[in-house]
């Protein structure tokens, strides 16, 4: 019988026991081994059993139990310590209050999705897990965020396999009340809410609960509230779900609706109102637009407004191809804003104009979120060093006449939380030799380039912690292999060769992401009897430990993961390579430390970062990937091998992976097998065992997730808090005003004569030759604009590569025919074919980048041709 309804009934805890009730509710816990081992101390079965979460390890311990915790004065003490070292943890100064005194008071961060822990399963993939560890990085260095996201009360889905091996999504409901969260409510007692207008004169309801991530809060907003028709219930019921209408209105809840969560919160706190709005990815994109109402409401115009948002809010981009974007008919956006839908007062052709792909290979009707989120920005990023250049490519068509690499996009590599992804053996190590307080802080904080006390550790040492991680890995594997077996229909008695899956001293490669095609699930299968002999290798074997979750909607990724689990199942090869359904954050604390050797191999350079591989190389596994992403950035013989790519004009798809594979392969028998299983004079491997060692003091302190939200600090939230505070309603008036009467203006601005003190094409390294130029400014005047002098090595068609660029300045006034005399020194500071050009652009102190506004001018190809302009 199915019950009609469902309670969750909370337990009752002695008084003693009362600090548990918070301990379980922030989630510091997570990462936290004190509280974590105190939690299991209550009953080391039911803990177990709940997953490792405190919140449901509480509603199941019998009150028997409880009271006779009550009474336990050790247990007690131990709960007194670590309550007292949360409360030390939340509410001292860290390593943002030691900063200067110009950082913001407060930074809203909103992403689709957030992975902080498998007991609030609230995320798919890296975009999550990153938002995940910024949000824990944030609150270890006491940045003032305010997490901004959705609860979606089925989660993304949880996998599991046919006999036949395709992949099967389960959508378990999740109860709030069973989740590590409460209700934020107003003083009279009700839940707290939002509301959004639908066409046709509905709304939008929403609840706000509070996750405690260590000091940050982080708000998730919830539709499936009574006061909601079924539809308007639904539109956070999964995570990526539904189509286009659905993806649109849980757009709109997260960034307008979390706008107004973070003023319910903030009115509700007392939280210091957030100065800096961080859209982490194009769907949060919407925020700006419901800040551009606010002041609007407040007199604003909307331009005005638009240049005081744009100032206080930062863009990360994660996708490096277009099709990762999330992208409407212009229909359906103008259907829901306007005078019958959402912002009313806000003309819907602004709205429309802002998102809209209105530059050269554009499609002119679609509105694309990252788009919008561009222009709602004044600091935009990529998460990798590569991916920040693809980035500036991708989207060079918003700012037209500049190259690439001067396109507004900079780069933040990601990080990853060492104490989220880092094992406990491995910690115990590094406080073995500085102290558990000095290691917290090295994994946490950062700041130092190398980890010099790992030089230290013993080479036996080294070796023991890795096969204790693998052995663990091993029986994880098995344990989880033998329920996958059972959900696939297997009986026990057919399941007893699972005892032999795996072998502690055999070398364990891991490969576990998300599979869309270009992440290349099955390009260790392209050549089947190589892999065969690689598996089943008589003195140097390897052993392949394999997950990843296909999209419900990719049939073709589905199907990557049955040939590969069709593979996986043959009897010839199953002890040696293994596929576990239902990758999550559980098993990936596992799996990381437990591999020798970390697999990644996407189409080059479609990975935007990846973050497993530094997961892994922070528990001393060695890398094996294609260069792209963080690797092409920060790859280091020292640290494992680069496997070359295809990636030239010219190359089709199978014959590109068909090269790659056996490129896999040769590095594989060739360099990587011999290395694990060679021995030195002491009998371990010892050049192994360096590999490891290098990779954990140089490459480990680069991929923290404290080093990359320090980065964030310095080089975006603090400068957009300046710029916040400087574009106030009157500067922003200014502002928009003068964009209004340059772009205005801007045709009549002209380079009309350029000459130098050259006399010939030929001239000596060092010379610093003198340059003349005329300009026409039209109704522009010299502090409106920058004449520059771009010069530097050239190509064969003359294109300037690594260019300098040096400013010009005015010289008296302008002449009888309204044109102005700009000079400056031309060094020729490079050999070879060298050139220079002219150019001008808008110039404002309010603005982030000379190329914000997408206006430049310069020579005309008559005057390039008359000038010469080129020197060899």
């Amino acid at each position: 019988m199915k019950a009609i309804r469902r309670f969750t009934v909370r337990p009752v805890l002695p008084e003693p026991l009362r600090p548990l009730s918070d301990l379980a509710r922030n989630l510091r816990w997570s990462w936290h081994a004190e509280t974590r081992d105190l939690f299991r101390s209550v009953d080391p079965e039911r803990w177990a059993a709940s997953g490792g979460d405190p919140v449901r390890l509480l509603g199941s311990v019998p009150p028997a139990r409880l009271a006779e915790l009550a009474g336990d004065r050790p247990f007690l003490r131990r709960l007194t310590a670590v309550a007292g070292d949360l409360h030390d943890y939340t509410t001292g100064d860290r390593w943002y209050q030691t900063q200067p005194e110009e950082l913001p008071a407060a930074i809203a961060y909103f992403s689709p999705e957030f992975g902080i822990t498998a007991a609030l399963p609230q995320y798919s993939g890296g975009l999550g897990i990153l938002a995940g560890d910024h949000l824990k990085a944030a609150s270890d260095l006491g940045v003032p965020l305010i997490g901004v996201g959705l609860l979606y009360r089925h989660g993304y889905f949880r996998q599991t396999l046919s006999r036949d091996g395709w992949q099967q999504e389960h959508y378990p409901v999740l109860d709030p009340n069973e989740l590590p969260v409460v209700q934020l409510e107003e003083p009279d007692g009700t839940p707290a809410q939002v509301a959004l207008a639908l066409p046709g004169g509905k709304q939008l309801h929403a609840r706000i609960w509070l996750a405690q991530v260590g000091r940050v809060p982080l708000l998730m907003l919830d539709s499936d509230v009574e006061e909601n028709d079924l539809g308007e219930r639904g539109v956070t019921d999964r995570l990526y779900g539904g189509g286009s209408e659905h993806r649109l209105l849980q757009e709109m809840l997260l960034g307008i609706g979390g706008v107004r969560a973070v003023r319910t919160y903030c009115r509700l706190t007392g939280h210091p109102a957030p100065e800096v709005f961080h859209t982490n990815e194009g769907h949060a994109g919407f925020l700006g637009l419901e800040r551009i109402a606010e002041l609007c409401a407040d007199g604003l115009d909307f331009d005005s407004a638009l240049e005081s948002v744009r100032a206080g809010t930062v863009f990360t981009t994660h996708t490096p191809v277009p099709a990762g974007i999330d992208r409407f008919d212009r229909e359906l956006v103008a259907r829901h804003f306007g005078p019958d839908a959402e912002l009313p007062r806000i003309d819907v052709d602004r709205i429309l104009r802002l998102g809209m792909e209105s530059y050269p290979g554009g499609e002119p009707n679609l509105f694309n979120m990252a788009v919008m989120g561009l222009r709602l920005a004044q600091r935009a990023n990529g998460v990798s060093l590569l991916h920040g250049n693809v980035s500036r490519e991708m989207f060079s068509g918003l700012w037209p006449g500049f190259d690439a690499d001067e396109v507004p996009i900079t780069s933040v590599t990601n990080g990853v939380h060492a104490p989220t992804w880092v094992a406990p053996e491995v910690f115990r190590l590094g406080a073995k030799q500085i102290g558990a307080q000095r290691a917290e802080d090295a994994l946490t904080v950062g700041g130092s380039d190398r980890w010099d006390a790992v030089a230290d550790i013993p080479d036996q040492d080294i070796f023991d912690l890795r096969r204790v991680l693998r052995e663990q890995l091993v029986e994880e594997v098995r344990e989880r292999l033998r329920a996958s077996w059972r959900q696939r229909g297997a009986h026990t008695a057919e399941l007893g060769w699972i005892d032999d899956v795996l072998d502690p001293d055999v070398l364990t490669i891991g490969f576990a992401r998300r599979v869309p095609s270009y992440k290349r699930l099955t390009l260790m299968l392209r050549d089947r009897d190589r892999l065969m002999d690689l598996l089943l290798h008589p003195e140097r074997p390897v052993q392949i430990v394999v997950a990843g979750k296909a999209h419900p909607a990719d049939d073709g990724g589905k199907r990557l993961v049955q040939e590969l689990v069709r593979f996986a199942d043959d009897p010839r090869v199953r002890h040696r390579i293994v596929f576990l359904p239902d990758y999550g954050m559980a098993m990936a604390q596992k799996l990381y430390p437990g591999c020798d050797i970390w697999l990644n191999n996407p189409l080059r350079p479609l990975e935007a970062c990846g973050t497993s591989g530094m997961k892994a190389a922070l528990n001393g596994c060695l890398n094996l990937s294609v260069l792209d992403g963080w690797w092409d950035e920060w790859f280091q013989p020292d640290f494992g091998w680069a496997i070359p790519t295809a990636d030239g004009v010219g190359t089709d798809q199978d014959h590109r992976d068909d090269i790659e594979a056996a490129a896999l392969y040769d590095l594989l028998e060739q360099r990587v097998t011999p290395r694990f299983y060679e021995r030195g004079r002491s009998g371990l491997p010892d050049r192994w065992i360096e590999m490891v060692r290098h990779t954990l003091s140089l490459l480990g302190p680069k991929v923290l997730a404290g080093r990359m939200v320090r980065e964030y600090v310095e080089r975006l939230y603090a400068p957009a808090a300046l710029s916040h505070r400087a574009v106030g309603p009157d500067a922003a008036r200014d502002l928009a005003e003068w964009k209004t009467r340059v772009r205005a203006a801007w045709p009549g601005v002209t380079v009309d004569h350029v000459e130098t003190s050259a006399s010939e094409v030929l001239a000596e390294l060092g010379t610093t030759l003198g340059l003349r130029v005329r300009v026409g400014l039209g109704e522009l005047g010299p502090d409106d604009v920058e004449v520059q002098v771009v010069s530097g090595r050239v190509d064969e068609e003359d294109r300037i590569g690594d260019a300098t660029v040096v400013p010009l300045k005015p010289v008296g006034s302008f002449d009888q025919d309204g044109r102005w005399v700009y000079e400056g020194p031309l060094s020729l500071d490079r050999t070879g074919p060298f050139g220079y050009t002219v150019r001008i652009l808008p110039a404002h102190r309010l603005m982030a980048s000379s190329a914000e506004l997408g206006l430049v001018a310069g020579p005309s190809e008559e005057l390039v041709a008359a000038a010469g302009l080129l020197m060899r």
